[in-house]
């Protein structure tokens, strides 16, 4: 008996052709947010990717972990730099947003901070400075930071902070305090933000920590409590590899249960001399 072989009915041939057209559809979609993550790893790399460098009277170290959802990057970084007049600048920052926009415009917060920081060191003004220029460039986006500036001959530590989460600072003589300073607004929201900045001098062996909010706030885990967390981890760990303390901070990113990416930079102080990669 033969088999009569029939052409697809119109019917068929539009339904196929309607596949075909969404099955295309969908590949260039997933080309184009794989090249999105890509440009976003690379930014993020670039950003992140050096070793920090080595400061006489500071051992420091930093971590970063990405975001749990989007495209795993985002707008946390943290630096470390020399400046003109021989002191060095340290900063932890994060941009609104985990996605392309965010790594780019991290890049070029990080980028400004360092070009004011050779006008001028001082923490408040570089903040103040900075904050003016990003709202020139009109982009809508918000950045909390901390600056700080370490005078390697006096030990002296001056910071700023933008709406950014409070360091942690502990010694190995027992201190360990949340460092509640007063701050002023985050970047790029009002023109003309003034930054109080405070002093401190850090003598003896200890270590100071600052994070972004992602590692010490998530979804039902107040920020309060990623503090105090921290803060046992650093009073614990304050004389210890600083490289090794960071790890432990950058852990309990896990405990909060986070969806924004993270970043940790540890400053120790005392004990002998040495620096750690991100």
């Amino acid at each position: 008996m033969s088999r009569r072989h029939t052409a697809p009915s119109s019917s068929a041939e539009e339904l196929l052709n309607t596949l075909g057209q969404l099955t295309g559809r969908i590949l260039e979609r997933i080309k184009m947010q794989q090249a999105r993550v890509e440009l976003a790893a690379a930014l993020q790399r670039h950003t992140l990717g050096a070793a920090l460098p080595a400061v006489r009277g500071l051992r420091v170290a930093g971590r970063y972990a990405p975001a749990r959802d989007g495209l795993d990057i985002g707008g946390d970084w943290y630096d470390v730099f020399p400046m003109p007049d021989g002191t060095v600048g340290c900063a932890i920052g994060d941009v609104q947003g985990h996605d392309v926009e965010a790594a780019a415009y991290m890049g070029q917060v990080r980028t400004c901070l360092r070009a004011v920081a050779v006008a001028t060191t001082e923490p408040a003004e570089v903040l103040a400075r900075t904050n003016d220029l990003l709202i020139s460039m009109g982009s809508g986006l918000f950045v909390t930071c901390t600056f700080l500036r370490f005078d390697p001959e006096s030990r002296e530590l001056v910071d700023a902070r933008a709406g950014h989460v409070p360091a942690v600072w502990a010694t190995d003589d027992g201190r360990c305090e949340v460092v509640l300073d007063e701050g002023g607004l985050p970047l790029g929201i009002l023109d003309g933000e003034k930054y109080p900045s405070s002093r401190r001098v850090l003598s003896g062996t200890g270590a100071f920590v600052l994070v972004t909010d992602g590692v010490v706030e998530g979804p039902g885990h107040p920020i309060d409590e990623g503090l105090a967390r921290v803060a046992e981890l650093a009073a614990a760990g304050c004389s210890a590899d600083p490289d090794e303390l960071a790890a432990r901070v950058i852990a309990v990113a896990d405990l909060t249960g986070h969806s924004d990416d993270a970043a940790v930079l540890v400053l120790g102080h005392g004990g002998p001399r040495g620096t750690a990669a991100p």
